[in-house]
């Protein structure tokens, strides 16, 4: 899947003005289509080790291929405390993944919320990145000492030209590991770039400023945000594109579904596309035996076990869309509704195992009720499924799936929703007067898993 370039209309407006002003015919010239870099950016791995090994042969692919000297960019959140091959292996395939990317090209790491899911000292986790070879980066600062765990800026070379790294993490410390949560210090975002930004981007040649703050964070950066600048976010598991002005915006998607490619031009252009990552391609051989022998060898039978089919692939998206309404079925209401990142990949399609089906539904929870008018549902509606194309100023950052069935002529409906949803409506549902009740028995993953049928 390739994302039409965002800069492709520009080209036509600079050969439209050059028609429209003959007096001036003579001293216009077409752009500058000389390529500087390209930047390969990813974010919110999550240990998806399913394309782990399909992403780095497509990096393999795309760098071997390139006439321009590359750049890795991964913006936060490579572990996943929730892959139980992850957490008993220590992350082996994951660091073994990193260590194999800067051989490929240089690599830089901004700071997520779950890097530090296996090693609780982020001080730890960054020597380890950098023996590897790795540059990290972030604005986050160790509250025992009031030092920074990295750099928050970094000038890497990229050909001839040099690249100013700006790294930003999110402020939602109940996102990070609760055990670590008392050592980190972490600024808001926009009052942080609002200090920082003028300052860390001064007099940069190339400009890349990397965000795991989200979009709500990143909506207050971006004003700040020189001309000419490339923004890559992430934390919210998004896949889309903004430009603003000669600058490009992008958030990468999530679970090495794909990576995001930025071409940096002579003339300031730059055009961003994005790339699917196919998990039924072959694996790298830098890492596929390691791969196939830690899953083989960690996973109990019981995780191996086969819940039930898939009947057929569903994106993300449709996942969502789906629980949502299982869960709405499961509570004998009108509505269902369930974060965004508490969902990890999409449904495959075929017999999904117990480990598979984690990957997918990552959190459990219990389901939580409230009644409200038609209308209001309506509202919540339309906030919901934010992974459809929509203007940026429209994105709330975190948001919900949700799915509706609503006869006429009712007062009130309900609408069933997560512990944590529920907990957190102000920032999934915009309201903060919703009462909730615990619907007795029931559970968030036991409501999906009904979604597949009997086991082979």
């Amino acid at each position: 899947m390739t994302i039409t370039p965002l800069h492709r209309r520009r080209f036509f407006q600079l050969m439209a003005a050059a028609g429209v002003a003959p007096g001036l015919a003579g001293l216009s010239s077409a752009p500058d289509v000389r390529v500087l870099g390209r930047i390969l950016a990813m974010s919110d791995l999550h240990s998806a080790y399913e394309r782990t090994g399909q992403l780095l042969a497509a990096l393999e692919a795309e760098i071997a291929s390139s006439d321009a000297p590359c750049l890795i960019a991964i913006d936060g959140d490579i572990f996943e405390h929730g892959n139980v091959v992850s957490v008993r292996s220590g992350g082996a395939i994951d660091w073994a993944f990193l260590g194999e990317l800067p051989k490929l090209a240089p690599t830089v790491v901004n700071l997520g919320n779950h890097d530090n899911d296996l090693t609780p000292d982020l001080h730890e986790v960054v020597a380890r990145m950098r023996s590897l070879g790795i540059v990290v980066v972030s604005n986050i600062l160790d509250a025992r000492s009031g030092q920074p765990y990295a750099e928050a800026a970094v000038a890497v070379p990229l050909g001839e030209r040099t690249l100013r790294i700006v790294g930003a993490g999110t402020d939602s410390l109940n996102t990070y590991p609760k055990a670590s949560r008392d050592w980190l210090s972490i600024p808001a975002p926009g009052d942080w770039a609002q200090a920082n930004l003028t300052r860390l981007l001064e007099g940069a040649d190339l400009m890349l400023v990397m965000s795991h703050a989200g979009v709500a964070g990143d909506r207050d950066i971006l004003p700040l945000l020189p001309d000419g600048a490339l923004m890559i976010g992430g934390h919210n598991h998004l896949l889309f594109q903004h430009e603003q002005g000669r600058s490009a915006y992008a958030h990468t998607g999530s679970w090495s579904n794909a990576y995001t490619t930025a071409t940096l031009y002579a003339d300031g252009r730059i055009e961003v596309g994005s790339t699917a990552v196919d998990m039924n391609a072959a694996p790298s051989p830098r890492i596929a035996d390691l791969i196939a022998t830690t899953l083989a060898t960690t996973l109990t039978d019981e995780e191996k076990a086969v819940l039930g089919v898939s009947p057929r692939a569903l994106t993300l998206g449709e996942t969502g869309r789906a629980v949502a309404a299982a869960m709405a079925r499961a509570a004998g209401v009108e509505a269902g509704f369930i974060g965004h990142t508490t969902l990890g990949t999409g449904l495959p399609a075929g017999p999904v195992t117990r480990y598979a089906f984690d990957a997918v539904v990552r959190f459990d929870g219990k389901l939580m009720v409230a009644e409200v008018s038609p209308e209001r549902l309506n509202s919540f509606m339309a906030r919901a499924n934010q992974d459809r194309p929509m203007p940026l100023a429209e994105r709330s950052g975190d948001f919900l799936y949700g799915a509706a069935e609503v006869a006429g002529g009712k007062p009130t409906v309900r609408l069933v929703t997560t512990d944590w949803c529920a907990m957190n409506q102000a920032e999934y549902f915009g309201a903060s007067d919703l009462v909730f009740s615990e619907v007795p028995q029931a559970r968030v993953k036991a409501a999906a898993a009904g979604l597949l049928g009997g086991a082979t």
